[in-house]
């Protein structure tokens, strides 16, 4: 009689948490070019925004009040897109380093959610460098409150997840040879028309921009988190954003995982 040869099933949880484990060590390796790569835009707007034009007179003190939550909101969203497009655009390219991960005995779902968790997490840490680096250069803001960091908290996991979901979809949708024409054409427009240094409220001067600007992601990210640090500003519902946020959570994980889906198989 034959012996029975048992086969122990891989438990996928493991499998998952040792390629986030992988990505995490990467992550501290190059720690110093990451903060670099996602905080230095944000971060020189705060500069010349938030501590040159003020103390030249050219834009009121209560600019920076406005502008802080909105660079917090750029800083998280370009962290959470370049942490999971830039590798997926490298990883489905010549070298097609993805199929390594194809292999493991898991699903492709948790693969891709994988790399999701990975751009929730950067841009947690963005948002952790970025607000109080803000802070410090710009000086006292009076309508600047920590009396609501729960909601601060939902919004950047909020964001950081619907950034991440969108750039799975870019990173997979997207030719390795038209990743520049990604930046120019999609974040730039986005960040400059995503509500970041101006909040929403100011836009009833030109009716037609103030609904149009809707469509973007950022505007959501942004308000909210005007809503949560300077609560006594004017900013949009948040019981809206976080609606939105949701749906755009929703909507992007399912193109993008999509598009993953599609890719990996071609």
């Amino acid at each position: 009689m034959p012996n029975a040869i048992s086969t122990a099933r891989p438990n996928r949880l493991r499998i998952f948490g040792a390629l986030l484990r992988r990505d995490l060590y990467v992550t501290r390796r190059e720690l110093p070019y990451f903060l670099i790569r996602t905080t230095l835009q944000p971060l020189l707007f705060i500069v010349v925004f938030g501590y040159l034009l003020p103390r030249m007179g050219f834009v009121g003190h209560g600019y920076t009040a406005a502008l802080l939550p909105g660079i917090i909101a750029v800083s998280l969203a370009l962290s959470s897109v370049q942490s999971v497009a830039l590798p997926m655009v490298q990883d489905f390219g010549y070298t097609r380093e993805i199929e390594d991960r194809l292999l493991a005995p898991m699903s492709m779902r948790m693969i891709g959610f994988e790399k999701i968790m990975m751009g929730i997490i950067q841009g947690l840490i963005a948002a952790a460098v970025v607000l109080p680096v803000a802070r410090l250069i710009m000086g006292p803001i009076e309508a600047l409150s920590g009396a609501h960091a729960a909601l601060v908290l939902l919004f950047t996991i909020l964001g950081a997840a619907a950034f991440s979901n969108l750039g799975l979809l870019m990173g997979t949708a997207i030719n390795p040879q038209q990743i520049g024409l990604m930046f120019s054409v999609v974040v730039a427009p986005m960040i400059f028309f995503g509500c970041a240094y101006y909040p929403w409220q100011g836009l009833t001067a030109v009716p037609i921009m103030k609904y149009a600007v809707l469509v973007n992601p950022l505007v959501y990210v942004a308000e909210g988190m005007r809503g949560a640090l300077t609560p006594g500003l004017p900013h949009m519902s948040l019981l809206a954003v976080s609606g939105a946020l949701v749906i755009l959570v929703g909507l992007f994980w399912v193109l993008g995982m999509r598009s993953f889906e599609k890719r990996a198989f071609s």
